[in-house]
């Protein structure tokens, strides 16, 4: 097995799709994926599946909404992150050019239940 350290600037040059995640590495059946993300992406949800953010460069706001709760927001900025626990309804929001890392589990669908012009089927993921 060839081990290798990977550069995220150098990934992230390498495509400039906006909101179509791309993998990385893969550990203990979590994808570490990168993404370019700019304006609102869509409400969704994983049933089953918390999703991680890790903000790289610009800044990210996660709206937040769960039953019977009111709706939240949090931003994040380089080198924070957070944790969308599975089950909870949320919609990035990104500002112009931004580069985030997602760790999440293989089986997570990238826009959960909805499907629009940029979602990525789970066996269409593309590694770079």
């Amino acid at each position: 097995m060839t081990m290798k350290k990977i550069n995220l600037a150098e990934k992230l040059s390498g495509f400039e799709e906006q909101w179509t995640p791309k993998i990385i590495a893969e550990s203990n059946g979590q994808l570490v994926k990168l993404a370019k993300g700019s304006g609102e992406l869509i409400w969704h949800a994983h049933k089953n599946e918390d999703e991680l953010f890790l903000v790289v460069k610009g800044k990210l706001t996660i709206k937040l909404r769960q039953e019977n709760s009111e709706l939240e927001a949090v931003e994040l900025n380089p080198g924070e992150l957070f944790v969308v626990p599975k089950g909870v309804e949320h919609c990035p929001i990104a500002e112009d050019d931004t580069h985030f890392l997602m760790i999440e589990p293989a089986s997570t669908e990238h826009t959960g239940e909805h499907k629009i012009d940029v979602t990525v089927a789970q066996k269409n993921q593309a590694w770079i």
